[in-house]
């Protein structure tokens, strides 16, 4: 009698890839979807872009707006609306992380590498959707600013460009903040970069008062602030009270310029890194 031995093979089966250039932009939708009906599921996680708008408004027109005086004249609510939009869409960024650190933790993203779509399409569908929410936002900020007093001398064309100047910005940090997602141990940790980048970023510039009065040292670091670029470009687009246009630095005097090659560089070198990171942590 003979006895027959059967080895098992490992037989390697490729998972369907989607053609084309279709393919990809169907994936990414598909990831922008996903986070998008996520959100609407738990309609908190918007409260950074719809309620702290509003109050952030609020608090510093009727609270502060009296007492900060605007170099060279001006209503602080004209020269705040520009701020409070910037101050709003850089600190929302830190829900990227914590959304991308989220999944990572809680196998989503294992998930994902079991599915015949493009890899980048997980961070592109994310920086989609982030992308969506700062419109509400800069959307709530608008009408906000509306009802308390905000007004603009600019023509529409203008205006819609102040708005996608730092729209544009918001989106270049969301790659910084999914390559911290990517990094970061827990949620809660990734949490912590919020308080500790962006809330420096945002308040250490010309958002909420002009830096004239700031110590030398500090408004150093405040006129070459990106942030101080946007909200100043911003400003002379909304023909709002710019007082930093008299700083001799050149973000000072060219913040539109700025502002753009701020984000151009910010996505140019975090993008790749982030896509880096997420095909580290899949591979692990």
């Amino acid at each position: 009698m003979t006895t027959t031995t059967l080895t098992p093979r490992l037989v390697r089966v490729d998972r369907p890839k989607s053609g084309g250039l279709l393919g990809p932009l169907a994936d990414v939708w598909a990831m922008t979807r996903r986070n998008l009906v996520h959100i609407s599921r738990e309609p908190m996680q918007l409260s950074d872009v719809t309620i702290q708008p509003v109050l952030f408004t609020f608090l510093f027109v009727y609270v502060f707006g009296g007492a900060i005086p605007i170099p060279g004249g001006g209503s602080y609510k004209d020269y705040l609306l520009a701020g409070i939009l910037a101050l709003n869409l850089v600190t929302s960024v830190m829900g990227t992380a914590v959304g991308l650190s989220t999944d990572l933790h809680e196998g989503m993203i294992d998930r994902f590498r079991a599915l015949p779509i493009w890899r980048p399409a997980v961070l592109m569908g994310r920086s989609a959707a982030d992308f969506m929410t700062s419109c509400l936002c800069a959307l709530i900020v608008g009408l906000t600013g509306l009802v308390v007093g905000w007004r603009s001398d600019a023509g529409i064309v203008a205006v819609l460009a102040g708005f996608l100047l730092v729209l544009f910005f918001a989106y270049s940090l969301t790659w910084v903040a999914q390559c911290v997602g990517l990094n970061a141990k827990s949620p809660e940790s990734a949490a912590s970069f919020g308080f500790i980048v962006l809330f420096p970023l945002a308040f250490v510039s010309n958002a909420m008062v002009p830096t004239a009065h700031m110590p030398g040292w500090m408004q150093a670091i405040a006129d070459w602030n990106p942030v101080s670029a946007v909200c100043a470009g911003v400003r002379d687009l909304w023909d709002n009270p710019n007082p930093s246009h008299v700083i001799s630095a050149w973000p000072m005097q060219h913040p539109v310029e700025a502002s753009l090659i701020w984000s151009v560089l910010i996505i140019a070198v975090a993008a790749p890194l982030a896509s880096y990171f997420f095909k580290k942590r899949c591979t692990d």
